[in-house]
Parts: structure tokens; C-alpha cells; sequence
């Protein structure tokens, strides 16, 4: 064999293994697919496999509740839509709690580093009865792309590790982004189910990032919300206006720079939690707020304007990039 005929069989010997890196098996709720449920999909895919599985699932409603053990790692939890992928679940922290389930009682619970899920609706519909989790996130460098996450109270637990939020929708009344983790939102929407409180972040202190917002969209309903009985809450009728966040621990970490934000967002912005001592330590910020909810003057003068100098420094790869480099895009 001469030295072209080498070459050339190492080239395809190379894309050979490329295109092996990627499998993709298919859920489909009527049997169609590979498998009738998400849960059986991802207890499927090879255990630490270093290729990433795609988890195609078709149109439908799902019932969760769903886990992507820490040995799930580089998987895809793929829709054709938001609108018509639906993975969903109807319980809260009162309800009785699978065996060896989450204590928080989450819709979905991502364990597994390198996890990423694209066009999908995540949701938690139990509504106002406390704390009511679509998702737990504690898994380092996930990734979640035109997702629509929606609840009432802790919509979204971004908890360990590093997350990326691209082009979603994420809704909910009370502290419906909260954690421990260091997440970028990037272009979504945070929609306030009519007052309440958009983050509450734990971040700790050690970390110099908690809650990035860029570029995002603050908006709230303009009616009272209703719950699923047809009543429409005391509370609701008494909290009309929305924060920006509140500290659930007293280093919270939470900063958003050029968002457009809507009249629904309070002009103080930010609440210290009946706690005095936290005006402190917590660390808000914005930079160029937009909109008729961008009050710089009138917000709290334990938060921060930012200066532009300041802004641009705050970036994707500065934000999540971390020792390996991570670059989420």
C-alpha cells in the first residue's frame, strides 16, 4: 500500500470515529420510538460514555419525574419545540416524595455533568403551594437552548457547578431562579407571574459570580394571575410589583447587565429578606437597564450601578470559563 492509500485510510479511519461520537435513540409516547418514556431513554445511554447521546424526543406530553444520574454524562435531552415537548410534573415539597428522589421534589433532576437540553418545555404545574421545582440543575457545564422552564414558586434550581441559559423562557411568582450555582442567561425572558421575586441566590462567598443576566427581557403579566382552582391569591392581590431578587444566603450574587426591563419591576429593585445584615454582603448590580423598570436612582444604595468599564468585563468565558477553559457556545 502505498503512502496516499495510508493517508488516505487514516482520514477515514478518523471520521469513522467522529461520526461514532454522537448516537442518537428517539422517545416517542405512542411506541414509535426507541422508547416509550425519557426515564428508559436515559437509563439507556452507556454509563461515564465520553461520546455524547442524543435523546430525541418526539412530540407530546411527558410525565415526569425525571433524573440524569451523575453517570449520564454528555447527554441531550432534545425536542422538536418548546411548544410541543413537554416534559411536566404536578408535585411540591408537601407532596410524598419518590424513594430516592430529590428533597426539593423536582420536576427533573440533572445530576450528570456536560448535560444539555434544546426545545423543550420543563414545567411544574402544582402552582401555589410552595416550593414546586421544574428543574434542579447540579451538574457542571450544562446547557439550555430555547427552553421554556415554568412554575410558581423555585421554577428553576441552578444549585452546583456552571450553567448557560441561551434563548429561554423562564417563568414563575416567588424566587423562581434560585441556587448556588454560577449561571449565564443570555437573551431570555423572565416572566413574573404578576409580583414576587425574580432570583434568590446562595451564592457563596468564595465565588465571584452567581446570577449573570445579559441581554435579557424582564416582563410580568398584566393581569392577576389565576390559580388552577379559578381564584385568583390574596397574596398576589397584595404584591402587584416584582423584585429583582433576594438573598437566600447573605453573599447572593446576582447582576444584570443591558436588560430591558417592564414597569413590573419595583424602582428599589432589590429586598434585603427582613435582614438587615445583608445589605452588607449581597452583591447586586446592573449595568444599562433598559426600559420603564430601569430606575438606577431609585434602586436600594446597597446595590450598584455598574460603569461601563466594569460591564465589559463581564462575559460569557469570564463568567463560566473556569480552569478548563469552558467555552459553552
Amino acid at each position: 500500500m502505498n503512502k496516499t492509500a495510508i493517508l488516505a485510510l487514516a482520514f477515514a479511519s478518523l471520521v469513522s470515529i467522529s461520526l461514532a461520537a454522537e448516537t442518537k435513540i428517539t422517545v416517542a409516547g405512542d411506541g414509535s420510538g426507541d422508547f416509550k418514556t425519557v426515564q428508559e431513554a436515559i437509563a439507556a445511554v452507556p454509563d461515564k460514555s465520553t461520546d455524547r447521546t442524543i435523546i430525541h424526543i418526539k412530540p407530546g406530553t411527558y410525565q415526569g419525574h425525571f433524573i440524569v444520574p451523575n453517570s449520564k454524562i454528555n447527554v441531550t435531552l432534545e425536542g422538536e419545540s418548546a411548544e410541543t415537548t413537554i416534559l411536566t410534573w404536578d408535585r411540591n415539597v408537601k407532596d410524598p416524595i419518590p424513594e430516592g428522589h430529590d428533597k426539593f421534589n423536582p420536576g427533573i433532576h440533572v445530576q450528570a455533568p456536560d448535560f444539555h437540553a434544546e426545545k423543550l418545555t420543563i414545567q411544574n404545574t402544582s402552582g401555589d403551594h410552595g416550593q414546586a421545582l421544574a428543574a434542579r440543575v447540579d451538574a457542571d457545564r450544562a446547557v439550555f437552548t430555547n427552553c421554556r422552564l415554568l412554575g410558581w414558586q423555585d421554577t428553576l434550581m441552578v444549585n452546583n457547578g456552571r450553567q448557560y441559559f441561551k434563548d429561554c423562557y423562564i417563568e414563575g411568582r416567588v424566587d423562581f431562579i434560585y441556587g448556588d450555582g454560577t449561571a449565564v442567561f443570555e437573551n431570555c425572558e423572565l416572566h413574573s407571574k404578576n409580583g414576587g421575586y425574580i432570583t434568590a441566590a446562595s451564592t457563596r462567598q468564595e465565588k465571584p459570580y452567581g446570577f449573570v443576566f445579559l441581554k435579557c427581557k424582564l416582563t410580568g403579566d398584566d393581569k392577576p394571575w389565576v390559580d388552577p382552582t379559578g381564584a385568583i391569591p390574596a397574596k398576589v392581590q397584595k404584591f402587584p410589583n416584582t423584585n429583582l431578587g433576594r438573598p437566600w444566603r447573605s453573599y447572593a450574587s446576582v447582576t444584570y447587565v443591558n436588560c430591558e426591563m417592564g414597569d413590573h419591576i419595583k424602582p428599589a429593585g432589590w429586598f434585603n429578606w427582613n435582614k438587615a445584615e445583608n445589605e452588607s454582603t449581597a452583591r447586586y448590580a446592573e449595568y444599562n437597564s433598559l426600559g420603564p423598570g430601569a430606575n438606577p436612582t431609585k434602586r436600594v444604595p446597597w446595590s450598584r450601578q455598574l460603569s461601563k468599564e466594569e460591564a465589559d468585563k463581564i462575559t460569557i468565558e469570564s463568567v463560566l470559563g473556569g480552569t478548563d477553559k469552558w467555552k459553552p457556545e
